[in-house]
């Protein structure tokens, strides 16, 4: 119920009929604010207290969704679309439509990371009038003005759709935006957002590396100003927000100014710890380059103290072929001499990433990367490391997004690809379907029972120092699938009836 009711609640009839503007979308979860649609209605100029912000949870009622979008009434309905909630959001935009076939239909407006580079023909682009392709600040509102009346914009780069269709493509290419001009969003974080979710920041945008599968190595890295960022970081900390997640992709590629923000943080933790009114620590969450660790910025990282600081890193393949055939940068060993130093030096909460199904890497090599992984990460601690949920490693199944360049190896490396979002990989020359499919098995249980870990007492067991893990995981998780059925849904006790059952039998 809390995915739910409290945004429903205070969602419906905030605007009244037909007048404003609505900027909606599905988040994954009710925890998870969209910094996007923020950013739109801070630079919406003087169309910015007529704007409203309506957001769902993948997990919420259609109608829960539907309902506030049609009692606020707007002129013009913006919907930021991803690959998570890409299925959902058709979903919906087909529920309006029925219900505004006996009404008013408003101006319907698309963006976000997944509408940008979808193909024309894509089913999504019949629910709309516009699509905005590429960073929206500037041209999103430059669209409000010229569509609601008000000609300070003027609209830019409109490019029509095919003959016969009304769509209207804006920002075609995928143009970006100067971030040393646009409005601050951070103001509209609402006290609830502060004190319950996670609150997303960016400090930068872009990714100076070209990873073939990965969407922000298309766009430069800029800067936003730092002082103005802090400031804002500032007065969040003052109203409560104790959960920050900076997107920045590569946080740490500007050492020094990475370390201003980390020292700010610092300073702001422990003047927290000293204060009896703090009601939970404050927590920082970066993603950052492994083979980028500066002596300064270790010591930075060494200061912090246990449960206030979250590291992601990629890895993503530990095979050279494959990390130079999609143009993965860095060097190995580089990386995983500096996260064992996170691991045995820090107190850091570690996040690794691992992307299964790349071009020309089969399965042996892959399990190969997870073990020495595992091996760097758990091993040598033993069963109370694993227990303490100090490290995950995630383990991704590659996806095709539109728009990167991971599809000129289709055709070399018989990569073949789900054609519904979120496209992930179904058989490369290197892994067929078949194994692919037990790697996703696989990776659906290492998520529910290693990575969030709800029977400490059974990990160390199930994963014993003796055999390979991924080995070891491997049967297990196909051994629940054929118990099962299915890899979701699982009632806890029955899950736990089970590994204590497997326990016994090894």
């Amino acid at each position: 119920m809390a995915d739910r009711d409290p945004q429903y609640v205070r969602a419906v009839g905030k605007l009244p009929a037909m007048h404003g503007i609505v900027l909606a979308t599905i988040n994954a979860k009710w925890i998870h604010p969209s910094l996007a649609l923020r950013l739109l209605k801070a630079n919406l100029g003087s169309l910015a207290g007529e704007t409203e912000i309506l957001e769902f949870a993948l997990r919420q009622p259609l109608k829960e969704k539907v309902e506030p979008i049609l009692a606020a009434g707007p002129r013009l309905l913006g919907l930021s679309v991803s690959i998570w909630n890409h299925s959902a959001s058709i979903e919906l935009l087909k529920a309006l439509e029925e219900k505004w076939n006996v009404g008013v239909k408003p101006i319907v407006v698309l963006g976000g990371p997944e509408v940008s580079w979808l193909p024309e023909d894509a089913e999504i682009f019949r629910h709309t009038d516009y699509v905005i392709r590429g960073e929206g600040e500037e041209s999103f509102r430059s669209l409000c003005f010229e569509l609601l009346g008000d000609t300070k914009y003027p609209i830019a780069e409109i490019k029509p759709k095919t003959e016969g269709r009304k769509i209207t493509f804006v920002n075609s290419g995928g143009t970006t935006v100067n971030v040393n001009e646009i409005a601050s969003p951070y103001h509209l974080y609402t006290e609830e957002d502060l004190k319950r979710k996670l609150v997303y920041v960016e400090a930068s945008r872009g990714c100076p590396f070209g990873c073939e599968f990965c969407l922000g190595g298309l766009t430069q890295v800029r800067e936003f100003p730092l002082e103005p960022f802090l400031a804002d970081m500032e007065t969040l900390i003052k109203k409560g927000a104790r959960a920050f997640k900076f997107l920045d992709r590569t946080f740490n590629l500007n050492i020094a100014r990475a370390q201003k923000i980390m020292e700010f943080f610092l300073d702001r933790i422990s003047a927290l710890e000293t204060e009896a009114s703090a009601e939970k620590p404050l927590c920082v969450h970066f993603e950052m380059v492994p083979s980028l660790f500066s002596n300064e910025l270790k010591e930075l990282i060494c200061r912090f103290p246990p449960g206030t600081l979250r590291l992601e890193l990629g890895i993503q393949t530990f095979n050279p072929q494959t990390a130079s055939l999609i143009h993965r940068s860095g060097n190995v060993e580089e990386e995983l001499s500096a996260i064992e130093f996170l691991r045995r030096e820090t107190n850091a909460i570690l996040h690794v990433d691992l992307i299964a199904g790349l071009p020309g890497e089969d399965l042996a090599s892959f399990s190969c990367g997870f073990d020495r992984l595992w091996q760097l990460l758990y091993a040598s601690g033993g069963p109370e490391v694993i227990a303490s949920r100090l490290f995950e490693i995630q383990l991704g199944i590659l996806k095709c997004l539109p728009g990167t360049p991971i599809i000129r190896h289709n055709e070399n490396h018989c990569m073949r690809y789900s054609a519904e979002p979120p496209y992930e990989v179904i058989e490369t020359g290197a892994i067929s379907a078949s194994e692919l499919d037990r790697i996703k098995n696989f990776a659906r249980f290492w998520e529910t029972i290693v990575n969030r870990n709800p029977f400490p007492a059974l990990i160390g067991d199930l994963l014993p120092p003796g055999k390979p893990a991924f080995e070891s995981f491997m049967e297990l998780s196909g051994s629940l699938l054929e118990h099962f059925g299915r890899n979701w849904g699982i009632d806890r006790e029955e899950m736990r009836s089970f590994l204590e059952s497997y326990r016994g039998r090894k």
